[in-house]
C-alpha cells in the first residue's frame, strides 16, 4: 500500500485518550503535552458541568470589578498548597502569565537575560520590562556570568527562562543561576510544561532543581499535565499585591470560564493524591528511551517525557515520516523559533500502552536499519 505525505495543516480530531483522526484515518499520537491525559478524565467534564450549573459560563468581567468568584480564591489556595507557595495568582491562560509579572515589575530591572530557546510568551514579556534584553545561549551560565561582569553596583538582572523547555525535554540549571545571580537579581521562570510533572511531588522545576523560592517567580499553565485551563504565577504575597496593582493583563482581562476553572480545581486535587500517574509516565519514558538507545540512537537523559530525535536530512524526514505513516502513528515533526531545520519530537503520556510504544521503536529501528 503506497503512503503519501500530505501537509500536517489539516485539522486534526481526537479518536479516543492516545489517538487521533487525520484525513479521514486514525493514528497513534505522540505530540501535545496533555501528559496525564486528564483533560479526558470524567471527574474533570463533572466539575466543569457543576461549575457551570451554578456559575454559568462566563462571568463577562474582570476580577478587579464584578467577575470575582468563589471558584477562582478555591483554585488558588489548591495551588498554593499543592506548590507549597506563599500565594498563587490565576489568570486567564498560559501565555498571559509571563506578561502579567512582567507587568508588574516594570521598571524593577537594569536588564534582562533571556535563553535563546525561551517560548514566545517569554519574549514578548521581556519587552514589557523596560530595560535592555539580551539573549543568551541556551542553559549555559557560564556565557550568563560573563554577561553579567563588570556591571557595577546598580545592576540589577533579571532571567527570563524556560522550566522544561518543550523543544528539548532539558531543564533550566537553576541552581546555577542562583549561584552567579547578584543579590539584586531575580528569575522569571515559565514553567508551562514542567508544573504538574516535574520533581518528586509535580511541583514543577523549582522542586526538581531544589531551589528556593525567595528570588525565583514561577509561572505555568493548567493546559498540560493538569489537563484543563488557565495560567498561575506561583509566588510570594507580596508579588501577588503588584500584579493586582500594576498587571494590565490580569486587571483588564475577563478570567477563565468557571467551568475550567472547576475542572482546574479537580485536576489539582487529582494530582496531589495520586502519584501513580509520575510513576508511569517516568517509566514508559525510561523504557522508550532505552530502547532507542539499543538501536543506535542517541537520546539524552532529560528528566522530562519529551524525547527528540536528532536534526535529519531532508530526504531522512520525509522517508521517516513515511514509515510512521504506514505503521498508523501521526509523525510529530516539529519546527521551533528561528530554527532552520525541523525536528521529530515525541511526548510520551501516563497513558501510552507497552504495545503502542513497542509500535513506535519498531518504526524508529526499521528506520535505523
Amino acid at each position: 500500500m503506497k503512503t503519501t505525505v500530505k501537509s500536517f495543516f489539516a485539522p486534526l480530531e481526537s479518536a479516543g485518550v492516545n489517538e487521533l483522526w487525520f484525513q479521514r484515518k486514525k493514528f497513534i499520537h505522540f505530540s501535545g503535552c496533555d501528559y496525564f491525559r486528564l483533560s479526558h478524565d470524567s471527574r474533570l467534564a463533572a466539575a466543569a458541568k457543576k461549575a457551570l450549573a451554578k456559575t454559568g459560563l462566563n462571568v463577562a468581567a474582570s476580577r478587579m470589578t464584578t467577575g470575582d468568584r468563589a471558584i477562582y480564591h478555591q483554585l488558588e489556595a489548591a495551588l498554593q498548597k499543592f506548590f507549597r507557595c506563599e500565594s498563587a495568582v490565576v489568570l486567564s491562560d498560559g501565555y498571559r502569565a509571563p506578561l502579567a509579572l512582567a507587568q508588574a515589575f516594570a521598571g524593577n530591572f537594569t536588564h534582562a537575560f533571556i535563553d535563546e530557546l525561551a517560548h514566545g510568551a517569554s519574549f514578548d514579556a521581556a519587552q514589557m520590562l523596560g530595560c535592555p534584553v539580551q539573549k543568551f545561549p541556551h542553559r549555559d551560565a557560564a556565557a550568563l556570568k560573563k554577561l553579567f561582569s563588570g556591571r557595577g553596583k546598580t545592576f540589577r538582572p533579571v532571567i527570563l527562562t524556560d522550566g522544561l523547555f518543550s523543544a528539548d525535554g532539558a531543564v533550566a540549571p537553576l541552581q546555577a543561576y542562583l549561584k552567579i545571580l547578584p543579590r539584586t537579581g531575580m528569575v522569571f521562570v515559565d514553567d508551562a510544561h514542567g508544573i504538574g510533572l516535574l520533581g518528586a511531588h509535580g511541583r514543577g522545576t523549582v522542586e526538581q532543581e531544589n531551589v528556593p523560592r525567595d528570588r525565583v517567580i514561577q509561572c505555568g499553565t493548567l493546559s498540560k499535565a493538569f489537563g484543563a485551563f488557565g495560567g498561575v504565577i506561583l509566588s510570594s504575597p507580596a508579588v501577588r499585591g503588584q500584579i493586582l496593582a500594576r498587571s494590565r493583563s490580569y486587571a483588564g482581562a475577563t478570567p477563565l470560564p468557571p467551568p475550567l476553572a472547576g475542572a482546574a480545581l479537580a485536576a489539582v486535587k487529582i494530582l496531589a493524591g495520586d502519584q501513580s500517574r509520575r510513576e508511569k509516565i517516568n517509566a514508559n519514558t525510561n523504557w522508550f528511551r532505552t530502547q532507542l538507545r539499543r538501536h543506535g540512537w542517541e537520546i539524552p537523559g532529560t528528566p522530562g517525557p519529551i524525547v527528540r530525535l536528532p536534526v535529519l536530512k531532508t530526504v531522512e524526514e520525509m522517508r521517516l515520516k513515511k514509515l510512521l505513516l504506514a505503521a498508523g502513528i501521526y509523525p510529530p515533526f516539529l519546527k521551533y523559533g528561528a530554527a532552520t531545520h525541523g525536528t521529530f519530537r515525541f511526548v510520551i503520556s501516563s497513558a501510552h500502552t507497552r504495545a503502542q510504544l513497542k509500535k513506535l521503536v519498531a518504526v524508529l529501528k526499521k528506520f535505523k536499519e
